[in-house]
């Protein structure tokens, strides 16, 4: 006896069928969309449909975030509100102190009569990119020629001098970094007043004090600022500080190597410096001319040395004449000796002052 299922049981095409014909339908889907863009509306639709659905299923993360963002934020202002308190109070003290010594200052400088020295204006500036060269340490700046830009002039933040403006466009700036290797301030020591020169060095990470005798009072943590010698950077811009000392027997300097005080190239904005030193040109050396005992004269112009040349030349001519006419009256006939005689004057010995007159041959008495 077979028995066959109910109708409400019958399944239909075999799972095989339903499978390749599942499998066949995505692969066109698949093409056609990737070919064609046939599904973007129904994409679009459904993306706008469950957006609701996808909002409502992501409230309660929004919800523990936010609260924890509340949660951390709050102790961040919080800690940042105590640090800027205390940067303020510090800063307030550092005004306070700061006008004392400018008030004494200005009382010393009318005491002694004493002059400002240099006046030092400020320009704010971004920095826009790095240069494309890799083996320099240079960026551009959003500040030019028509903002007052001028080839130069430091270029400093909060912390100190990070570099120099070495190229000026209409519109941009080009500076050179402190660590680049071609760039060279003149700086002193704060702790004991030492004046030398530093430079940067070829991988741009540190900074080498040079020129610094072995027998020099350096030490590790020292800080240097600028001596303004240059006349290019205002005195007394941190500049680095000393983080070691090499001093070896068979060289005569020492090798001392520092870092910038400054994060030159963690900064962003910068201040340009027109530092305007009031100090009097250096007088302009007169060249050395050599004088008749063929000592070097200082000062003596060309033109009076070749009149006094002519001068002193003059008399020496005179004398000469005036011999030559003694010589002449002393020869016979009055006539002056030639090439071939001898001058009578000057092979005859001088007589003394008390012999006598000796008489010539026949001549009377």
């Amino acid at each position: 006896m077979e028995y066959s299922p109910p109708p409400l049981f019958k399944q239909g095409p075999s799972a095989l069928a339903r499978l390749v014909f599942f499998v066949v339908l995505a692969l066109a889907l698949l093409i056609s969309d990737a070919r064609f863009r046939t599904l973007e509306i129904v994409r679009g639709v459904l993306g706008a449909g469950l957006y609701p659905l996808q909002r409502a299923a992501l409230v309660p993360r929004d919800v523990f975030m936010g609260a924890a963002d509340l949660a951390v934020t709050s102790a961040t202002l919080r800690s940042d509100n105590e640090k800027l308190r205390t940067r303020n109070l510090q800063l307030s003290q550092q005004a306070n102190t700061a006008a004392e010594l400018s008030a004494e200052n200005t009382h010393l400088r009318a005491l002694l009569q004493l002059s400002q020295r240099a006046s030092t204006q400020s320009l704010p500036a971004e920095i826009q990119y790095d240069t494309r060269d890799p083996f320099t340490q240079k960026v551009v700046i959003n500040r030019g020629a028509q903002q007052g830009i001028q080839n130069g002039s430091p270029v400093v933040n909060e912390d100190g001098v990070i570099g120099q403006v070495t190229r000026v466009f209409p519109l941009q700036a080009e500076v050179t970094l402190l660590t680049d290797k071609d760039q060279a301030v003149p700086v002193q020591i704060v702790r004991t007043g030492l004046r030398s020169v530093i430079y940067g060095t070829p991988k741009g990470d540190t900074l080498d004090l040079r020129f610094v005798p072995i027998s020099a009072d350096v030490q590790t943590g020292d800080e240097l600022v600028t001596s303004g010698l240059d006349g290019v950077y205002p005195p007394g811009l941190p500049v680095a500080k000393v983080v070691r000392v090499d001093k070896q027997a068979d060289t005569a300097f020492a090798r001392v190597i520092c870092l910038p005080i400054a994060p030159v190239r963690g900064a962003r904005q910068l201040l340009v410096l027109h530092y305007v030193n009031d100090l009097p040109p250096r007088p302009v050396e007169e060249p050395e001319t050599p004088t008749k005992d063929g000592k070097a004269k200082k000062g003596a112009k060309p033109a009076d040395s070749k009149a006094a040349a002519d001068r002193s030349a003059k008399p020496s001519e005179k004398s000469a004449s005036n011999a030559a006419g003694q010589a002449a009256q002393a020869a016979p006939g009055g006539k002056p000796p030639g090439a071939g005689q001898k001058s009578a004057v000057a092979k005859k010995p001088a007589a003394p002052e008390n012999a006598k007159p000796q008489a010539a041959p026949g001549a009377k008495p």
